[in-house]
């Protein structure tokens, strides 16, 4: 990520949390729909990723797409998107998403528990081949991957859950599906204040160690931590520990495969 689309990312954050209570469900979902339409443009993606075409350009070409049919809230903050320096167009695309996250995110009771409901979409692909394969392949239309994703999650998971899903698998980008499901989450946990982590073990650990751990992740990172347990045989024993891109490693496995090495060297 460039600096240019690290400042975008902030002001347009800050954007929409400026606008409150007028962010829903609806605006999250057009945005993903404003994002979808940019991509599938390659001059339309040009001409408002390109910092050689003037703001006042991009903005009017932003309300004359979108303001007939997308409401007020998602146009301003379109606007704002359109009218910031982004260092790629994919930077570009990847914000429209991401701010489209946050506003469904946002928009969700706080019984819903999207981050959860996301890892348990995912482990539920990542065990069947079959599934991964349905909604990965490029050869799959994308009618079919959103009627997968609502007859998984339809009545299931909250309606801002299956917004996402049918988002992360109608343009994924080239990214897979473990990934984009990673990644949402990672959104849907930063935009409720929290982080997600998770474990690995080889068995499950006791909900006073699982507390235990929250309690000291919680305390490093400053932030409460949503713990997500995955339990993997191989890793034969000890625990493994991913926050986004920070991974602590003191699984059996790891120091197994790190002695091999240093024998081999």
């Amino acid at each position: 990520m460039g600096s240019a689309t690290r400042v975008a990312l902030v002001e347009a954050k800050a954007r929409l949390a400026s606008l409150g209570s007028r962010v829903d469900l609806a605006t999250g979902e057009e945005l993903f729909a404003a994002g979808r339409i940019i991509g599938d443009s390659t001059h339309l993606l040009g001409a408002l990723s390109d910092p050689g075409v003037d703001v006042p350009i991009k903005v009017a070409l932003v309300r004359q797409l979108f303001a007939p049919g997308y409401g007020p809230t998602t146009v301003e903050l379109l606007e704002g998107i359109a009218s910031s320096r982004w260092s790629s167009q994919t930077d570009l695309l990847a914000g429209i998403e991401e701010i489209g996250i946050r506003a469904v995110a946002g928009s969700a009771p706080t019984s819903a528990a999207i981050d959860s409901e996301l890892f348990e979409f995912g482990r539920a692909i990542t065990s069947d081949a079959k599934l991964e394969l349905a909604l990965g392949s490029k050869l799959g239309s994308t009618d079919q991957k959103r009627g997968l994703v609502e007859r998984l999650l339809g009545g299931r998971a909250s309606e801002q859950t299956v917004a996402i899903a049918r988002q992360l698998v109608t343009q994924p980008r080239g990214r897979r599906i473990g990934e984009l499901i990673r990644y949402a989450s990672t959104i849907v946990a930063d935009q409720s204040g929290s982080a997600v982590a998770t474990v690995t073990t080889a068995i499950p650990l006791g909900s006073a160690q699982l507390q235990r751990l929250e309690t000291v992740l919680a305390s490093q990172y400053g932030r409460r931590v949503q713990l997500n347990e995955v339990i993997d045989a191989s890793v034969i024993g000890g625990i493994r520990i991913q926050i986004g891109d920070d991974v602590i490693d003191g699984s059996v496995a790891t120091r197994i495969n790190d002695l091999r090495l240093q024998l081999a060297g």
